[in-house]
């Protein structure tokens, strides 16, 4: 198995290893902790199906709730992240964002095995949290240290979201329903639970106020920070290849879905990894 890092605050690629067959567990171990050093992980050249994905999902850690995905026919935990070549409906999930913040306990990674690719666009962008933080001034770490964010899927995923009963002509199976209008607190910074490294927990895409703090407060606050957060000093921009598995800690990172892939069909099948 060889490592070769992206050249990016985040990211490797991994060759040399075989994810389709059966997985021991000193190998899984060994890719836990190239996973936790690089935060984002290419594997390449496999010729992974369906199952090879669930068995690999379940030796990482298990399956993770994916509350608003319908799965693929036949399967439970794995869904389809689809865009077919003539669909007109705005680009799936192209805000910063860490998945499933809103949950009690969001997942600890995500899985997208390359399916159907196009032969240029659709990248993928990861923004390293960890190193984010890191780069604070000490006096902005003690003030974000402080702050309490609320998460939602009510923007997204409720009846009246930007993927509820207006947004036609979708290919993704989608179902957004009433319970996206809850709302959960969170630690605007958190210690990854595996490495104890502080990091940014904060997002555009689920994220709707601070704890203590005006609407207009809280979104100036968050505004700014995202503007650090996703500044090129802590992006990877992942350009996708046709036999690959990508997975990437949830707990590290921001992502985000990019376009230019317009008259193409593009679909990667998706699982989560619990927490």
């Amino acid at each position: 198995m060889k490592v070769q890092p992206s050249g990016a605050v985040c990211g490797a690629t991994v060759s040399g290893v075989d994810l389709s067959g059966e997985l021991d567990a000193s190998l899984i171990a060994e890719i836990r902790d190239i996973w936790l050093a690089h935060r984002v992980l290419e594997f390449s050249g496999q010729s992974m199906d369906d199952d090879a994905l669930e068995r690999f999902t379940l030796a990482m850690g298990g399956f993770g709730e994916d509350p608003f995905f319908e799965p693929i026919t036949g399967r439970r935990n794995i869904a389809a992240i689809l865009r077919e070549a003539d669909e007109t409906s705005p680009l799936f999930a192209e805000n910063w964002h860490t998945d499933w913040s809103f949950l009690p306990k969001p997942p600890a990674g995500t899985c997208l095995l390359a399916i159907d690719i196009p032969t240029y666009g659709g990248d993928t962008l990861f923004a390293d949290q960890i190193a984010a933080f890191a780069a604070l001034p000490d006096e902005r770490k003690t003030f974000l240290r402080g702050l309490t964010a609320i998460h939602s899927a009510k923007g997204a995923y409720s009846p009246d979201g930007t993927y509820g009963k207006k947004d036609t002509g979708r290919s993704m199976a989608i179902k957004a329903d009433e319970s996206a209008l809850a709302t959960r607190a969170q630690p605007l910074i958190q210690k990854h639970p595996e490495t104890g490294e502080e990091g940014i927990f904060s997002c555009a895409g689920y994220i709707i106020g601070l704890e203590g703090y005006s609407d207009e407060d809280a979104f100036s606050i968050l505004g700014e920070l995202l503007a650090w957060q996703s500044s090129d000093a802590f992006v990877y921009t992942h350009k996708w290849n046709s036999d690959s598995l990508v997975m990437w800690d949830n707990r590290a990172v921001l992502h985000r879905a990019t376009g230019g892939y317009e008259g193409q069909r593009r679909e990667l099948h998706r699982t989560t990894i619990a927490a």
